[in-house]
């Protein structure tokens, strides 16, 4: 017999409970909405709906996924970020509620009907820069990044959000191929210390690319290379806005106040951490 939505949400949830997953109920209904093609309020309209057999087999697949920890947007290839929907692999880091604070701060920054070129170093998925461009219609960007999984992916994301005729994907690392100066650079680096990438959950460890997480021995590497480099890439009143982890605030803004910095902004996200400081050159 088949189980109507209602039955399966319920045994997939304690399934999932089981195992210690954080949002049982909330991943058991996102996968099987993926998986039926609907949305919450058809569930709620139908609850005596029953999947075909492929749908089943499919959510069963998606369902033994995340049970090993494999999280849900990795699952679908869908991951929402400030306000949009953005294409998602295992090849990219998944973008952070916590990356939104960068957002928030460099817009201010940006004039809503003046022409403006942002740099994004280690774009990844293209989160930031192309939210950046959606968000700033006269804007340009480039978007750097050592993989070329991620280049593909930004480019990915530009052509999803109409922007790609106004960002220029090139390989890293950092500055290397970049010729032009800029009004914003931008960037969310690896930035977690080797000694503690073992200590990540498995959701983190298994499923996002190490290039995107590791930060050298004390986690600052990055910054120190970025911070090499950044000043001959500003332009005039150009700054730059960094991504920081819990605790490397005093860390970071010591490294760019050794190449020429002055500390602009710091910026909390919704928990309260110092999550991205903005610089200028003195």
């Amino acid at each position: 017999m088949v189980e109507s939505v209602t039955t399966l949400l319920k045994s997939a949830t304690l399934h999932l409970k089981s195992l210690g997953i954080e949002t049982p109920a909330l991943d058991a209904r996102l996968l099987l909405q993926a998986v039926l093609g609907i949305g919450h309020a058809d569930i709620v309209a139908d609850p005596d709906r029953q999947p075909n057999p492929f749908q089943l087999k499919a959510y069963q697949d998606f369902l033994l996924r995340r049970s090993q920890q494999e999280p849900v947007s990795k699952i679908l290839g869908l991951r929402e970020f400030y306000g949009r929907e953005f294409s998602i692999t295992r090849d990219v880091l998944d973008p952070r509620a916590d990356t939104e604070t960068l957002i928030d701060a460099a817009l201010p920054l940006l004039s809503p009907s003046k022409p403006a070129k942002i740099l994004d170093l280690g774009c990844g998925s293209g989160a930031i820069i192309v939210t950046l461009l959606c968000e700033r219609e006269f804007a340009t960007g480039v978007a750097v990044d050592l993989s070329a999984q991620a280049r593909h992916q930004t480019q990915l994301n530009a052509k999803r959000l109409n922007v790609a005729d106004r960002l220029n994907v090139i390989a890293g690392p950092w500055f290397h191929l970049v010729k032009e100066t800029f009004d914003l650079i931008v960037s969310n680096p690896p930035y977690i210390r080797e000694v503690d990438l073992l200590g990540l959950s498995k959701t983190v460890y298994d499923y996002d690319p190490h290039l995107a997480l590791d930060g050298g021995p004390d986690g600052l590497r990055c910054y120190r290379d970025i911070a090499k480099g950044a000043t001959a890439h500003l332009g005039e009143n150009g700054q730059i806005l960094l991504e920081i982890g819990i605790g490397q605030a005093g860390d970071v803004a010591e490294i760019f106040g050794d190449q020429g910095f002055q500390l602009s902004g710091t910026h909390r996200d919704l928990a309260g951490h110092v999550r991205v400081l903005a610089f200028k050159p003195h």
